[in-house]
């Protein structure tokens, strides 16, 4: 008989006595959570990691003596199985930090709120960090109970798993894919940051990505990308064509679709202040009905690591209209939500390791490779 699980013990380090307390009234009302005490700067942070032993810290990037960033560097080297969402400051400095506290092994992060009242402040911060605290929770277990079979001995390495098509498409397809979409949430900077770099710079199509993120996030998170990436990498502006050989990534806090140019054969992006999808702005589905409505036969969706299910309906739409789709599996998602819905409606043909999307994608676009990068727009 299995033992019920205990309380993840959570420590709330931020140099501000107001977000202390915030942050810990939100994790009080979780009976799956313990706080365990408090720090006011990352080097009491560090001590308190010590002696109390939490699982996660909840942690401001921003702090004297000893920030975020720093804190993260100490935990790698001296307590690694701790894990830690930050809280950002909605800044372009901040949004630049919090891709560097990613790439150092943060689970999430969320915004502070940067005026209201506290009551505001207080509801804004539990709507963002509930889900988060519950889906890390959920891996922490997940871990710890794989923890004693990797000790056990080697691991079968994960592998491609191709689906049996329980929803077939109304429409054939017509073509290698002239487009490829992904939607991906929690873990995806970081995922992003594996599997874009294994794409040529030649890849001959272009690329739509949506990343739930904030306002001003999603500009860094493109300019860090762009840095790793053979092909370039962008936030997206209104009004811009396809171009083969670039990606571009839905404006945090808007939503991005694919519209006809004004010659009725261009295809260019369009950002609107629409409300939100599924509770996410940008959204998945906004992006993937478009797809499906102006690439039928000829488009790749790839749904990656992520909390809750926005992209489902439509990837849906995308199948329906003839798509290749491509689905992260279980074992190297951060949270196994995005991609869990699709997968067991049928809706996905492959299911991929991480490291593996990028060669699924290109079977899909029968890339070769052509020595040169194409610099035309795309039309229909």
């Amino acid at each position: 008989m299995n033992e019920p699980a205990k309380p993840l013990r959570v420590l709330v380090v931020d140099d501000t006595v107001l977000y202390r307390k915030i942050v810990s009234d939100v994790l009080a009302t979780m009976p799956e959570v313990e706080v365990v005490g408090t720090a006011h700067n990352g080097k009491a942070a560090m001590y308190k990691v010590n002696t109390l032993k939490p699982d996660l810290l909840t942690l401001d990037i921003e702090m004297p003596e000893m920030n975020g960033l720093e804190v993260l560097q100490q935990l790698s080297q001296h307590a690694p199985g701790v894990g830690a969402v930050m809280l950002s400051t909605l800044t372009r400095e901040g949004g630049a930090m919090t891709m560097r506290a990613l790439e150092l092994g943060a689970f999430d992060f969320i915004p502070k709120p940067q005026s209201g009242t506290m009551a505001q402040n207080r509801e804004a911060i539990q709507s963002a960090l509930t889900p988060m605290i519950l889906a890390y929770a959920r891996s922490h277990q997940i871990r710890k109970r794989l923890r004693p079979l990797t000790k056990a001995g080697p691991q079968v390495a994960p592998r491609t798993v191709t689906i049996p098509r329980t929803v077939a498409s109304a429409v054939g397809r017509s073509g290698p894919s002239s487009i490829v979409a992904i939607g991906i949430s929690t873990g995806g900077p970081n995922a992003l940051a594996r599997m874009l770099p294994r794409l040529p710079g030649d890849i001959g199509v272009p690329i739509v990505i949506v990343q739930h993120m904030p306002p001003l996030f999603t500009k860094s998170l493109a300019t860090s990308l762009d840095n790793k990436c053979a092909i370039s990498v962008k936030e997206a502006e209104s009004g811009e064509p396809l171009w083969p050989n670039v990606a571009l990534i839905a404006p945090g806090g808007k939503q991005m679709k694919i519209v006809a140019g004004a010659d009725g054969k261009q295809r260019v992006i369009k950002i609107t202040d629409e409300p939100p999808v599924n509770n996410c702005k940008p959204s998945v589905d906004y992006l993937f009905r478009s797809v499906a409505d102006h690439f039928v036969g000829r488009a790749t969706g790839v749904i990656m690591t992520g909390m809750g299910s926005d992209g489902t309906v439509g990837l849906q739409l995308m199948k329906h209209n003839g798509a290749v789709t491509i689905a992260q599996d279980e074992a190297t998602c951060v949270v196994f939500g995005m991609p869990k819905a699709p997968i067991e409606s049928g809706l996905v043909d492959v299911v991929v390791p991480l490291d593996g999307i990028a060669s699924e994608i290109l079977k899909t676009v029968a890339y070769r490779s052509a020595g040169t990068v194409q610099r035309q727009p795309l039309r229909a």
